[in-house]
């Protein structure tokens, strides 16, 4: 068994090959041409690699290897400022080695925050919030006309980061059921394969009456109002064996669904903070998760008291203890973004985690204790994992 980390960062791709004792790791890279690249995808029956991204510069696109990272092949979407200067000036484009070809989606989507295999199709969503699909490993896609035509789309609000499809989860038991986070618009979820498509933001009564009572957030469109969850849902994860057991790191909290997020208990009592980013679920045990809190939008996004920890849950969220043991704890002002944690399906887990500051983080007893897979990488935005027999 072979293990294969896919971070992507503000600089391009990186891969982080491991064997199964998960010990060390040799750092692959940069591939992906420099692109920004959100989040990457593979297929553990045939090796092929998947990575999405782009931005204002370059347009959007998703790269794809079928070599292990070797050679990667693109495919783009919409386009971006290189292609307006290199199709106006022969000496920019022959520099660059630029060529026209097809991009489907000019003027709708500036940029691809998310990709996911599901059962034979690709998905990837796109910023401003479209869903993307394709049938045939990423060569051609199609838009998904049920999202792009959701009633009320227009009073949709933007995140801070814009109004972005960031989070593609799927039930592992029916390629047909799949959950989307919308920064800041909240957890959709379809049971036909995208033909049509519900909002599920709505809190418990306990956890209505609970920020009813102890919360006044009128002034912030995308805090828990009016009986839902806040609408800025950062990540969502599923947990296994249990139904459609869902847990989510929201912008105000961390939330669990025992019905395929049609309601949420609020479970953030006893972690420090309400703000975060990415959620981990342990791949057997539906009770066990891992979130990594910072000290507050407004406070500096780094983690409390400057101490890093993965703060983890052994019973569904009732109670929190946070692992420290080789993270660092004084000076730490790094970020873990919303697709910068992953969990691999060994015994005991393995948990990962990258920073803003280029460090990946790695733990194979299940978040006890953590050492520094690699350093210095750019900016990461997101961490995978690919696992081959």
């Amino acid at each position: 068994m072979t293990m294969t980390l896919l971070v992507g960062t503000n600089k391009g791709a990186f891969l982080l090959d491991s064997t199964r004792d998960r010990k060390t790791f040799e750092v692959r890279g940069p591939f992906c041409d420099g692109w920004s690249i959100n989040q990457m995808t593979g297929d553990p029956e045939t090796g092929m690699i998947w990575a999405a991204g782009g931005g204002e510069w370059s347009g959007s696109g998703v790269f794809r290897s079928a070599d292990g990272g070797k050679t990667w092949k693109l495919k783009k979407l919409s386009k971006g400022m290189t292609d307006d200067w290199a199709a106006n000036d022969p000496e920019f484009a022959k520099m660059i080695g630029w060529t026209p070809e097809e991009r489907p989606f000019d003027g709708e989507i500036d940029s691809l925050w998310s990709i996911n295999r599901v059962g034979d199709k690709l998905y990837a969503g796109g910023k401003p919030a479209q869903l993307y699909v394709s049938g045939d490993d990423g060569e051609t896609w199609e838009r998904n006309a049920a999202l792009k035509d959701f009633p009320e789309r227009d009073g949709w609000n933007p995140g801070a980061a814009g109004l972005v499809l960031h989070t593609i989860l799927p039930s592992p038991d029916d390629p047909k059921k799949l959950w989307l986070g919308i920064s800041a618009v909240g957890v959709f979820a379809t049971e036909d394969g995208g033909a049509t498509w519900e909002i599920r933001n709505r809190l418990t009564n306990e956890s209505a009456r609970a920020h009813a009572d102890h919360h006044d957030h009128h002034n912030d469109p995308t805090s828990p109002s009016s009986g839902e969850t806040g609408q800025c849902v950062h990540n969502i994860g599923r947990a296994p064996g249990a139904g459609d057991l869902l847990y989510q790191q929201n912008h105000h909290g961390v939330y669990r669904s025992r019905d395929g997020g049609r309601s949420w208990d609020d479970v953030t009592e006893g972690l420090p903070s309400n703000f975060g980013f990415p959620i981990g679920t342990h791949p057997r045990d539906p009770d066990t998760v891992w979130t990594l809190p910072l000290n507050g939008d407004m406070a500096g996004r780094y983690p409390p008291d400057a101490k890093a920890a993965v703060w983890k849950t052994t019973d569904g969220g009732e109670t929190w203890r946070a692992c420290r043991e080789g993270l660092p704890q004084e000076a730490c002002f790094f970020t873990v973004l919303r697709q910068a944690m992953t969990v691999d399906g060994g015994s005991p887990a393995g948990i990962y985690f990258g920073t803003n500051s280029g460090s990946v983080f790695a733990s194979d007893d299940e978040g006890e204790t953590w050492t520094e897979a690699a350093r210095h990488l750019p900016t990461i935005l997101s961490v995978d994992l690919l696992e081959k027999s």
